[in-house]
């Protein structure tokens, strides 16, 4: 007897149609034959579907079993097929008597017991079953209390293959999980726990640059030596960072929950990802790949922050290959499997200190490296790529004066209630189009919300002839000077906004060159 089951397979962070045929009671040796380009997990599925099986209290089939996982050129990977295949075998011998089976999208991991375990990719499964017009989701419960955050969608928790069966059957109904509920936590901001802005003492330029940033989700570069609080800082920067909409939770869990960190408990509800790769990170690691390609750092990092310490410390590739993604906030992965494209538009945030040995400009420490030695240790970061960071600021060393001073700094929340009032006047103003953030401004944009007067603009011209900057720095420039604009609730660009957006780009050639 012949049962087709709908599941699904992930490709990056969507998912694609699999339908999972079990055909049963053939002739010849009761053995099990599964097909459908399968990797090892997969392949390795029928194992525990069958110890499953008889854990529940139901037979394995004792004739010739053949599953087919179609369509036969998509490649599928992970353990997402169990239950599935579990249910079908369940149709096709007969134990399961259940209409209207193909109404269902259906995915889930099974332990040796039949209890079940959560899959990735949930979110993206309940946003194809609603494509496909299905009735429903049968989801482990981790997995399903994620893809309640779709809308349109019913999605049912099953705990075990023997709920899934007598719910199919009839015998034993569910309740659908709440998607106000979810959604409601899905929205509910996370707590900013101990760190805050209020432990940085002195800095102040510093704190400056990284409202600005924030405000307007600049990347910025921070240099200064050992102990100036580079690292401290960055880590407190999703502190002042207003809380991501629905919309853009749904993108981040999505992402995550393609690459399995919902699951692990990593992912933290209501909060915006801050990413911080260890300077050996590979090229893959860092941009997304492997077989079947899926989320790398940058994409984990999507709406939120990618910190990346000792930046000269990088593998030049690895930078490199920041280029493409830093302007366009995508990056496309081909692969033998396919090619897919993710998102990753993040603020990236960079620290590193003037020389290798860490003590250029120290009046405190001197500076052990030749002159050779610090333009070969600034030449690791290759101009394009600074073109592409909007600010660069210095982060001196501290006081013994200041280090032992009691005073807290301004906290995060007042810094964070000057942030979210600059970013709803750029929603405002980028009301109905993609751009979310000054950042993200294209041409057209800038031609439109970043006009100067010619006074303006010839302030704009010989500071870019002193300093020799490209094309692509001009419109950095711009850029951050609406945003401190926006800052100080100003309709125009003025002269005090261009000039501090300036003083942000005068690294490039001092510091570097």
């Amino acid at each position: 007897m012949l049962a087709t089951i709908t599941s699904a397979a992930l490709q990056g962070i969507d998912a694609d149609l699999v339908h999972v045929e079990v055909n049963a009671g053939e002739a010849g040796e009761p053995k099990w034959y599964l097909v459908g380009l399968a990797d090892t997990a997969v392949k390795e599925s029928c194992d525990r579907v069958f110890t499953a099986l008889n854990n529940s209290g139901f037979h394995p089939p004792r004739t010739r079993t053949t599953i087919n996982l179609a369509p036969g050129h998509l490649r599928k990977e992970g353990p997402f097929y169990d239950l599935p295949i579990a249910l079908g075998i369940l149709a096709a011998t007969d134990q399961l008597k259940a209409a209207h089976l193909a109404d269902w999208l259906i995915a889930g991991e099974l332990s040796l017991s039949g209890a079940t375990r959560p899959v990735r990719g949930a979110l993206a499964m309940a946003r194809l079953a609603r494509a496909l017009g299905k009735r429903g989701l049968l989801l482990p419960s981790v997995s399903a209390e994620e893809a309640a955050l779709v809308e349109g969608i019913e999605v049912y928790a099953v705990h075990s293959l023997d709920q899934a069966a007598r719910f199919l059957s009839g015998e034993k109904p569910l309740t659908p999980l709440d998607p106000q509920a979810a959604r409601q936590r899905a929205s509910t901001p996370a707590s900013d726990g101990a760190a805050d802005f209020s432990e940085i003492k002195g800095q102040h330029a510093l704190r400056r640059a990284i409202e600005v940033a924030v405000a307007g989700s600049h990347n910025v570069l921070m240099i200064g030596p050992p102990g100036s609080g580079k690292s401290m800082v960055a880590k407190r920067i999703p502190t002042v960072m207003p809380a991501p909409t629905l919309d853009e939770h749904l993108e981040i869990l999505s992402i995550h929950s393609a690459a399995g960190r919902t699951i692990s408990g990593e992912m933290t509800w209501g909060a915006r990802p801050f990413r911080s790769p260890h300077h050996t990170v590979s090229d893959v690691a860092l941009l997304g790949g492997g077989t079947i390609p899926g989320p790398g750092e940058i994409s984990l990092a999507h709406h939120g922050v990618l910190f990346l310490d000792e930046l000269p410390e990088f593998k030049r590739s690895a930078l490199e290959v920041l280029r493409q993604p830093l302007e366009d906030g995508d990056v496309t992965i081909s692969r033998s499997a396919g090619k897919v494209t993710l998102p990753c538009a993040f603020m990236l945030v960079a620290a590193m200190n003037p020389c290798k040995c860490g003590y250029l400009g120290d009046p405190r420490h001197e500076c052990r490296c030749s002159p050779g030695e610090i333009q070969r240790y600034r030449a690791r970061i290759s101009g394009p790529l600074l073109d592409r960071i909007d600010i660069h600021i210095e982060a001196p060393a501290l006081s013994i004066a200041e280090l032992r001073n009691e005073k807290l700094g301004e906290p995060s929340a007042p810094l964070r209630d000057r942030v979210q009032a600059a970013r709803l006047r750029q929603q405002q103003r980028f009301a109905g189009t993609k751009v979310t953030a000054n950042a993200r401004m294209t041409n057209a944009h800038l031609r439109k919300h970043c006009a100067i007067d010619a006074t303006l603009g010839d302030l704009l011209q010989q500071a870019m002839e002193q300093l020799s900057l490209s094309a692509r720095a001009y419109d950095r420039i711009l850029k951050v000077a609406r945003t401190i604009a926006d800052l100080a609730a100003a309709e125009k660009i003025e002269a005090p906004h261009l000039l501090e957006a300036i003083q942000y780009r005068s690294l490039d050639r001092t510091v570097f060159y």
